[in-house]
């Protein structure tokens, strides 16, 4: 028995067995959607579409939720979400975009233009960066970047001016997003060095021997063959944006406001909670029907935009298929 487990898979029981397990994980992952949709489903059917817009307080409505008891009423389900629809998006969207810029030109920066030995330095420390907890960003912006802002770049004139909206401490958008594009560039950085690496050096020799300097061949040819893996890092960056819950809890204010840009600089310092961090803050109190069918609402809406955001990647890499670009 012993020695025929330590025989060779034959390609037929190789394959028997993977297609197994992807069917397994596949089946767990279709149960895990349809658990969190049963459960959602009483927030749905209360609210309709309405979910999906601001009714007013978003903190009022939770906490009506948590004080509604074992029988909740219609009433008690009522909820629009947009103020933690609107803070998920703006910080995903803003730390992405910023993030994706850092990424690409660093990677560049590594693979083209860096002496060895600082290559050999950097790589390293970039994937140690990817891997840092999230609760530790999160206390380096709750105990330096937040009291900084708070201090010294709020002023007083940007407080009263809000005064009677909402409240200016230095946790906000700024910080939020700051961290937020600490947090996953180095993802990007390491995704997007690995895929310049895997470039042919010879496409990049073709044109610098044509007359082109350095940087147009990188930029117009390996970063352009590329494209693939900066998606994919930015794909990977922006699904741990959108769940990320413990540091945005810390840092941004935990406030169900949607900071509003017509505030001029202002906007930037307003506070903001993400969905999210309102699972993560709200999950004492998942016992009260209400709310339990709330953040399993909010976390069926998570689900949604992480397909999407593949079925986004996919779709994108896919006129890169003419330039012979893996996808």
């Amino acid at each position: 028995m012993l020695e025929r487990l330590r025989s060779p898979w034959s390609d037929r029981r190789a394959e028997v067995i993977l297609g197994a397990l992807a069917c397994t994980v596949l089946a767990i992952i279709v149960f895990m959607i349809v658990f969190v949709a049963i459960r959602a489903w009483p927030s749905f059917h209360a609210n309709g579409l309405s979910w999906f817009s601001a009714k007013g307080d978003v903190d009022q409505q939770l906490n009506r939720m948590v004080n509604s008891g074992a029988n909740p009423s219609q009433a008690d389900y009522q909820l629009g979400a947009w103020p933690l629809i609107y803070a998920t998006l703006l910080t995903t969207v803003l730390a992405t975009g910023l993030g994706l810029v850092f990424a690409v030109l660093s990677a560049i920066f590594i693979v083209e233009f860096a002496p060895e030995s600082l290559r050999r330095l950097i790589v390293p420390i970039v994937r140690l960066l990817a891997a840092v907890p999230s609760v530790v960003y999160g206390l380096i912006g709750i105990l330096v970047l937040v009291p900084f802002v708070g201090n010294h770049l709020v002023t007083a004139h940007q407080q009263e001016s809000v005064r009677f909206v909402i409240q200016l401490s230095g946790t906000s958008v700024l910080v939020a997003v700051v961290i937020l594009t600490v947090m996953i560039t180095p993802i990007m950085v390491a995704i997007t060095v690995d895929g310049l690496y895997a470039i042919p050096k010879a496409w990049k020799e073709g044109a610098v021997a044509l007359g082109v300097n350095r940087w147009r061949a990188m930029w117009t040819v390996t970063v352009r063959a590329a494209r693939p893996a900066i998606i994919a890092g930015a794909v990977l960056a922006t699904a741990r944006a959108v769940g990320e819950a413990i540091m945005l809890s810390m840092v941004s204010g935990s406030k169900g406001f949607s900071p509003n840009p017509l505030d001029g600089l202002t906007f930037i310092y307003e506070p903001l909670r993400t969905l999210a961090a309102t699972i993560v803050e709200d999950s004492e109190s998942i016992n009260a029907p209400a709310m339990q069918a709330s953040l399993y609402a909010m976390a069926l809406l998570l689900l949604a935009g992480a397909f999407f955001l593949s079925l986004a990647s996919w779709v994108a890499k896919q006129p890169l298929k003419k330039y012979g670009t893996r996808s």
